[in-house]
């Protein structure tokens, strides 16, 4: 059963696999000892998406410890924010695009250590990756 996206139950649906992910647990291993590894993930309104919405993702050596719709960035405090617009977010989960190069042409904008973005850059592509195997209602 497909799972409407963007939503609070695509987002736990992903939380679960990635914590089954042993790809993605081995290369983000470290992210986020030390510093705030957690993530908004904001899809941007554009000509399909009528509005923009927010994903927090609680991410920490390895483990996804919180994943959920967030009416607003400021509601959390996240070490890092990916931005994109909605049809750039399906790209990405269907493949169309990767991570880190979706990042580095400005596909995708970027904020907080970009050091530490590159130097888990597996880990990046084992989360993208896992996005591929969600079945997917693009509802909008």
């Amino acid at each position: 059963m497909a799972i409407p996206f963007p939503s609070d139950a695509w987002i736990k649906e992903y939380q679960t696999r990635l914590n089954e992910n042993e790809t993605y647990q081995e290369a983000a291993d470290g992210w986020g000892v030390g510093f705030n590894g957690d993530f908004i993930f904001h899809v941007q309104a554009d000509d399909r998406l009528p509005e923009d919405r927010f994903f927090f993702l609680g991410l920490e050596d390895g483990d996804v410890y919180d994943c959920r719709e967030i009416e607003s960035p400021d509601e959390v405090d996240a070490g890092f924010t990916i931005r994109g617009d909605y049809s750039d977010w399906i790209r990405l989960n269907e493949g169309e695009v990767g991570a880190v190069d979706g990042m580095m042409s400005g596909v995708f904008d970027i904020e907080g250590d970009m050091q530490k973005v590159l130097q888990y850059s597996q880990a990046a592509v084992a989360m993208t990756e896992t996005s591929h195997g969600i079945e997917t209602d693009y509802e909008f």
